[in-house]
């Protein structure tokens, strides 16, 4: 998250202007301190942002564009440039119309007092006339001639209007923005922005900030979906009815996060396991961990935790217990096993494993759980050992909505997203696919890079071209300098990934699917593994191509 956040300058009392977006219904406004929900130019992430944190754009501007160098702020100072210069063009042509209006409105006016002078003098000539008869006709015309020529036609329509002249009619004062939503455009180290919706008429309900569940249900068609779009929220409508909500960052200002008041426990404190407990901790929840090497224990002891003995004991002495292990077989062993879950499972015990395995592992987990009358949800987690540290995992959950709900202060500590996909075995399968494509990359990145070596070209100027280009991410440029620098500590297991992929090709043969890259590339990880690169990163796959 960057570290200041500018207005763009913008009022939303002209509402071409749109400065900000009401938060779909499903999203909840932080309690506490007022804050405002913003889109950011550049990453068009959405987050909810104090109103402490935000400067003014221009005075800002120069001095923000000195510090911060890099491409993508760049590109997100012309994105605003680009907003303002087509706002600005709104507001001259709604100039336009006003001065245009105007003028028929003098117009108008010019000739309702020609019509009135009219009056006058046909009311004079008919008095005139009339004063022949008697002082009574006299009376009587001279007073209706007075209230003739006193207003003009213009005039008397004025006076019949229910409205008087100044006042805005009562659909444009409906029209008019609440004064609690002026807020001007927003940005941070990427800049912000928003409009309004055509409608606002769902109110915000209160919630932590910076944190937004994506809703994939796969199972109703709500009328409305929320997609996201290269993280730009956006209202649309699908055929298939799932329903998401684009989050930004969890961790922005994680100090607001109000910490659930259940008890929680976590079983395994792997690369993964370690930074989440860890969070968890920061944020104020109460923790119970075990791990199957007790002495991993002793770090988060120190920083609060509650130590259980066995997995069951943990069950049994918390409300929610999480788990993150490595694979399938670690996965029922821990629900399974001796003095494992299950014998502490009872009735409205919950139960979330985060594990990634296959859909068919985590079915069998769920129903074992739910027959002892336990709550399941399965949450396993995209990204490596430092998001996890950093609080910016993305969540992929299935299973038990209320749950999910329930979970919702824990997956804030943890990570940045979380999208709910339905039914159990949904997760699962979208974070073998996940993984399936990031590990198919990882292996094409190494052969791109060998190739260029055994080519005589420079490794350091391809990273430096695809850095340049489509394919820039932090990912490509993180897992290159390890391969350039020759530093293989591991991120994310090799041995996990290239398991990753055996499931996500056995998910591929169930429903006659080909994955013919993913088969290519299980072979080169399987190649690392036999070269003893099981325990490095997963970019040690590097070695398979230069031995």
């Amino acid at each position: 998250m960057w570290g200041i956040l500018f207005f763009l300058n913008i009022y939303p009392t002209n509402l071409n202007c749109e400065p900000i977006v009401n938060p779909p219904k499903d999203l909840k406004k932080p309690r506490g301190k007022k804050c405002f929900f913003v889109k950011f130019f550049g990453t068009e992430d959405h987050a909810w942002i104090k109103v402490e944190q935000l400067k003014p754009y221009h005075p800002h501007k120069e001095e923000m564009i000195k510090i911060n160098k890099g491409k993508r702020f760049q590109q997100a100072v012309d994105a605003v440039e680009e907003f303002l210069r087509k706002t600005k063009g709104k507001d001259q042509a709604s100039s336009h119309n006003s001065n245009e209006e105007k003028n028929r409105r003098n117009s108008s006016e010019e000739r309702g007092k020609q019509s009135a002078g009219e009056e006058k003098r046909n009311a004079s000539l008919s008095e005139g006339k009339l004063k022949k008869g008697t002082g009574e006709g006299k009376k009587r015309v001279s007073s209706v001639s007075s209230e003739r020529g006193s207003k003009s036609p213009l005039k008397r329509a004025q006076d019949q209007s229910p409205r008087k002249r100044g006042r805005p009619p009562k659909d444009e004062k409906d029209l008019t923005i609440p004064e609690s939503s002026t807020v001007k455009r927003v940005m941070t180290g990427t800049v912000a922005g928003f409009k309004w919706p055509p409608s606002v008429s769902e109110p915000v309900k209160d919630s932590d900030p910076h944190f937004h569940h994506f809703l994939l249900s796969q199972t109703e068609k709500p009328a409305v979906c929320y997609q996201a779009i290269t993280k730009k929220l956006k209202v649309c409508e699908e055929e298939t009815g799932s329903t998401s909500i684009q989050a930004a960052d969890s961790t922005a200002v994680n100090g607001s996060i109000t910490p659930t008041d259940k008890k929680i426990g976590f079983l395994g404190l792997g690369l993964m396991g370690s930074g989440i407990v860890s969070n968890l901790l920061k944020m104020g929840h109460t923790v119970t961990v075990w791990n199957r090497t007790a002495e991993k224990c002793d770090l988060f002891i120190q920083e609060g935790a509650r130590l259980g003995r066995t997995p069951a004991e943990v069950v049994s002495t918390c409300d929610i217990t999480f788990a993150c292990v490595s694979d399938p077989k670690a996965a029922k062993d821990l629900v399974l096993g001796p003095s494992g879950v299950l014998q502490g499972i009872r009735p409205g015990k919950c139960y979330v494993d985060m594990s990634t395995v296959d859909a068919d592992t985590v079915t069998e987990l769920a129903q074992v759980i739910v027959s002892r009358g336990g709550r399941f949800l399965e949450a396993p987690v995209s990204g490596n050992q430092q998001l996890s540290n950093d609080g910016m995992l993305v969540i992929l959950a299935a299973g038990d909505r209320g749950l999910y709900e329930d979970c919702s202060s824990c997956f804030q500590a943890m990570g940045k997203t979380s999208f709910f996909l339905g039914e159990v075995g949904n997760a699962a399968k979208m974070m073998l696919i996940v993984n399936m494509v990031q590990g198919s990359f990882m292996a094409t990145i190494a052969e791109g890079l060998t190739l260029a070596q055994v080519t005589g070209q420079s490794q350091q100027t391809l990273l430096d071209i695809l850095n340049q280009g489509q394919l820039a991410s932090i990912f490509l440029d993180q897992k290159c300098q390890n391969i350039l620098q020759g530093n293989f500590k591991p991120d994310f297991y090799l041995k996990y990934i290239q398991k990753d992929l055996r499931l996500a090709i056995a998910l591929g043969d169930s429903v006659n699917h080909p994955t013919p890259m993913a088969a290519a590339a299980n072979e080169v990880y399987k190649r690392a593994k036999a070269l003893d690169q099981s325990d490095n990163d997963m970019s040690a796959v590097y070695r398979a191509y230069i031995h």
